[in-house]
């Protein structure tokens, strides 16, 4: 069975001296043509996105709300996500360096070693130029206190 086409012309008139008619009449002007081959497809679309979320809002007015903090919270778990990747490997090789150290010196002898050869400890002295790894380090530890704080 072959599903009969109706179709209905309906004219759409901007005025161009209404701030919002002219906005619309540039949209439609810049609108990608790959995307929407005719001004009515990308009408369709705007009218059926637009009327869909006014429906979704009237039915639950607090979507809206939920969806900004949902885009939030994601933001949130990247940045900490990312913060995680670049830090673990520092981490991992600081707490292998701190199992290694009573071997290294029981192997080499505690007398040879200056004090700072096998620690990754900062003193009170030190720049924190010399060790950028503690600001980021530092960084991790906001971001995850942060994170707990939900």
């Amino acid at each position: 069975m072959r599903k009969e086409r109706k179709i209905i012309n309906t004219n759409i008139r901007l005025n161009l001296c209404d701030e919002q008619d002219r906005q619309a009449w540039e949209y439609l002007q810049t609108m990608d043509r790959e995307k929407y081959k005719s001004y009515t497809r990308a009408v369709v679309v705007a009218l059926n996105d637009y009327f869909s979320r006014e429906y979704r809002n009237e039915a639950d007015p607090y979507l809206e709300t939920r969806e900004k903090e949902d885009a939030f919270l994601e933001r949130v778990e990247t940045a900490i996500r990312d913060g995680v990747k670049e830090s673990v490997p520092m981490a991992m090789a600081k707490n292998l360096l701190e199992m290694l150290v009573p071997f290294v010196k029981e192997s080499v002898g505690e007398i040879n070693l200056p004090e700072r050869t096998l620690t990754m400890e900062k003193t009170d002295g030190e720049i924190a130029e010399d060790n950028p790894d503690w600001e980021k380090e530092a960084d991790m530890d906001a971001a995850l206190d942060f994170a707990d704080s939900f």
